[in-house]
């Protein structure tokens, strides 16, 4: 009963308004329950372009232009979302009261939930274990786990989901490494991330809300014992190396280090699995960029920024403003949410060239916010860049004559954006 009730506080409310918005236009609305802009939000962002930098809904503002998102994503005027914080005061007391132990992505202690200095404090000591050396370390871990999980597939014939023989699973194997995951629970790890995907949507309804809990609360669980083990017996993994420097220095406590860890799985799972279903997809539709990076493999790199911008693997975020300010001649008052589509910006034409056309070659590609900006900067970009190009290069470089066998199924999450399965034939 009380899952219900806090179904009905946080996720039914506003699943119910938007739909409510999505007949009378309201532009988040439609971000958020419009089943055209989730099969094809491009039309959309050129509606909200013609409007304007920033756009007014019914609740929030949105934005779709690169200048007006980039500098809010840098700006110390406006902070992150809470989950729950921008409900009515009523429904709020609801979902303060019904919260449980179940750690959430985004609600305090997670790093996309808090701004300095608990920011600071958690950052700095992940960093201090995330080194350029140690994730230099997992992208040579990358080759490796790309080229076992291919040889598993090589040979097949008919079609293979490459989804869920591939790109899910190299990420996992990576995050199993970081948080040092015995090879028999890594089934489960996978399992968690499907499960909790959609904890960044909002609006969900009952099932997929019930869905989202089992994930959360399964990796909760799972988590604690994990964590108690490796304090136990630490091992030569990230994780272990955080739990010392915060049982060494009080850095972390357990709920923080449980949310970090959750962040990890959430964070490097999504990204990954979806930078490589649509860097797939993308590259199987363009035989000519196919061949460009056959041909100049010094270009993987620059291809991995392009499919980033094309392609958002996290398709929103959000700001709240902390003072009254003006943004590109709008106001914008204390408290008010602002609405980003770093999708829609990274297909902002003042910006980039030609947006909708895929170039590897695209000298600015990397100008892309898909993993946002300024201090909220995703912690794991450098590593999902590596296996992005890794992974990428390997399957092409195992398969050249790789082709499509059949129609693909679009994840239903909003805010996430790849593939739930994408069927290929290998040879």
């Amino acid at each position: 009963m009380k899952q219900q009730v806090r179904w009905a506080a946080t996720q039914a409310v506003l699943r119910a308004a938007a739909r409510y918005g999505v007949r009378k236009g309201d532009p988040q609305a439609r971000l958020i329950a419009d089943p055209r802009v989730l099969a094809d939000p491009t039309p959309y962002f050129e509606e909200l372009r013609a409007q304007g930098p920033l756009v007014r809904g019914r609740v929030a503002f949105i934005t779709v232009d690169h200048h007006v998102a980039h500098d809010l994503l840098r700006s110390e005027d406006f902070h992150v979302v809470n989950m729950g914080r921008n409900l009515p005061r009523p429904l709020r007391w609801v979902e303060e009261h019904t919260r449980g132990g179940v750690l959430h992505p985004l609600q305090p202690p997670s790093l996309l939930a808090v701004e300095p200095p608990t920011h600071t404090r958690y950052r700095k000591t992940v960093s201090s274990v995330f080194t350029p050396r140690a994730v230099a370390a997992l992208g040579d871990r990358v080759e490796t786990a790309a080229n076992s999980l291919l040889d598993e597939i090589d040979g097949r014939a008919g079609a293979v989901d490459i989804v869920e023989h591939y790109c899910a699973r190299l990420p996992v194997a990576i995050i199993g490494d970081i948080l040092g995951v015995p090879e028999h629970d890594r089934p489960r790890i996978l399992e968690f991330g499907e499960l909790a995907a959609p904890s960044l949507d909002i609006g969900l309804s009952w099932p997929q809300y019930q869905r989202v809990q089992r994930g959360l609360e399964g990796f909760g669980h799972w988590l604690t014992s994990h964590l108690n083990y490796l304090r136990r017996n630490p091992g030569d993994n990230l994780m272990s190396q955080l739990i010392q420097k915060s049982d060494a220095g009080a850095h972390l406590t357990d709920v923080e280090l449980q949310a970090t860890a959750g962040l990890v799985l959430a964070a490097g799972f999504e990204t990954t699995v979806n930078l490589l279903g649509n860097g797939i997809d993308l590259l199987l539709a363009s035989p000519d960029q196919r061949q460009m990076l056959s041909d100049r493999p010094e270009l993987w790199s620059n291809a991995v920024e392009e499919i980033l911008r094309m392609e958002s693997p996290v398709q929103i975020s959000a700001r709240v403003a902390r003072t009254d300010r003006v943004i590109a001649g709008t106001p914008v008052q204390r408290g008010e949410m602002v609405v980003i589509s770093l999708a829609g910006a990274n297909r902002d034409p003042s910006v980039f060239d030609h947006p909708a056309n895929f170039d590897v070659e695209r000298s600015n590609a990397n100008k892309h916010l898909s993993f946002s900006a300024g201090r909220h900067f995703c912690l794991g970009a450098a590593l999902a860049r590596a296996e992005g190009e890794v992974g990428l290069r390997t399957f092409f470089e195992r398969f050249p004559d790789v082709a499509p066998a059949g129609k693909g199924t679009r994840r239903e999450t909003r805010v996430l954006h790849g593939w739930a399965s994408l069927p290929v034939t290998l040879a």
